[in-house]
């Protein structure tokens, strides 16, 4: 029986001692403390919030990241996710969904389904290629009753090289233009706002690396404001400017002074600046590797099992390989670290199986003084994002570590 599927209520009320190996363990005091922290952040500079609901994938926590309606946009990376979410826009407490990848063709009639089913609830799309109007003015065409222009954030690369059109190549200038004139005359769609995800920033080190990638995505989406058409003054545009990634978040209060640096770029334009960001809730090794918070603020654990413990090579051998945490890695050593032992940690893995070991050479300790057949041990996961799809059930504790309750999240894509 897999008990995350079958009987995962079962365990409300119980300690986490008590919960089957592995189990992903959510501490819900640090999940709203880390979600508070950000929101007064946001509130108190002025500026819009738009959360990224991939983390956890689950209505629960993106009630929470919305505070109950007072955010009224939000992200999603998958069909799933958007589906998953429409029980907000029923409440009324939801109004924009922005589909986050670059828009891609078989995407489009469920988005158009979901558009026609859910009326209150304005979809967003992203394009960065010139590509992207044709498939969209196609299937615009394609539907006989006609279909309103979509809107659409322009995403731009400030450094991650993985999504966007590169705003700091000394040939992208003319790139970006052409894409933001194909917008502007395209019927199909029409210009929301510019977007930038500055991924590049978990390599940073303290405020100091973080504010400058920051200041960067300021300057990236401001760069795009620059090539709007100028209309006449009573014809002013609002145009969203979408920053944002945990690490720049947890800086966000510098960005007045990058918005102040770059000044007034098109007097017939009035701006939005929102934040974005996903991961904050939970955080995880490779924001702990940031410097940028602290262990408290951790909120993911996972739960496992020593199986076996090998002596000769010092080594232990526990019930969490790759499909229970994933292989990411980051400047922290490890693919998981111990809780209670940080020096020790996951060293090696395959899929089922995570080999524990001393994290560094200079390490002392037995194994067999530590740890023992049945014992179960609770992990730090490198990556929240990955290591949470990866569960079907989280069961999420008090100060206590006793469940209050279980969550269930969104599969697929």
């Amino acid at each position: 029986m897999d008990f995350s599927l079958q009987s995962h209520a079962s365990f409300i009320g119980r300690p986490i001692s008590e919960l089957p190996t592995p189990s992903l363990i959510l501490s819900k005091p640090v999940l709203e403390r880390n979600i508070n922290r950000l929101q007064q952040d946001v509130q108190e500079l002025g500026l819009s919030f738009r959360p990224h609901v991939k983390t956890l994938k689950s209505l629960e926590i993106t009630r929470l990241m919305l505070s109950n309606g007072l955010h009224r946009g939000l992200i999603v990376s998958t069909l799933s996710e958007l589906r998953g979410v429409l029980p907000l826009a029923e409440e009324g407490i939801l109004n924009e969904a922005l589909y986050g990848l670059p828009i891609y063709p078989s995407a489009l009639p469920h988005l158009h389904s979901i558009r026609q089913s859910h009326p209150s609830l304005t979809l967003l799309l992203m394009v960065d290629s010139l590509q992207h109007i044709p498939i969209i003015e196609a299937f615009n065409n394609s539907i006989p009753e006609g279909i309103p222009p979509w809107p659409v954030f322009i995403k731009l690369d400030v450094g991650s090289r993985r999504a966007g059109v590169d705003v700091y190549s000394p040939d992208s200038g003319a790139e970006l233009e052409e894409l933001v004139q194909t917008v502007e005359e395209s019927t199909a769609v029409e210009l929301y706002g510019f977007y930038c995800h500055a991924g590049h920033s978990y390599s940073t080190k303290g405020e100091e690396e973080a504010g400058r990638v920051l200041g960067s995505e300021v300057s990236g989406v401001l760069r795009g404001v620059k090539l709007i058409a100028r209309g006449e003054e009573e014809k002013r545009r609002r145009i969203v400017l979408s920053i944002g990634s945990t690490p720049t978040a947890h800086v966000v209060r510098q960005v007045k002074k990058y918005l102040t640096e770059e000044g007034n770029v098109n007097s017939g334009v009035d701006v939005d600046v929102e934040v974005h960001a996903g991961n904050y809730p939970t955080n995880d090794l490779q924001q702990l590797s940031t410097d940028l918070i602290t262990p408290a603020d951790l909120a993911v654990r996972v739960l496992a099992e020593v199986c076996s413990v090998y002596p000769r090579r010092n080594e232990a051998l526990i019930n969490a390989g790759t499909v229970a945490l994933s292989k990411e890695t980051s400047a922290v050593p490890g693919f998981g670290r111990l809780v209670e032992k940080p020096e020790w940690g996951v060293v090696r893995m395959s899929q089922e199986h995570g080999i524990v070991g001393l994290l560094s050479g200079d390490g002392a300790g037995k194994v067999e003084d530590v740890f023992r057949v049945g014992q179960k041990v609770m992990l730090h996961c490198q990556h929240a994002c990955i290591t949470a799809a990866q569960h079907f059930v989280y069961y999420v504790v008090d100060e206590e570590d006793v469940v209050r309750e279980t969550w269930v999240p969104w599969k697929g894509w």
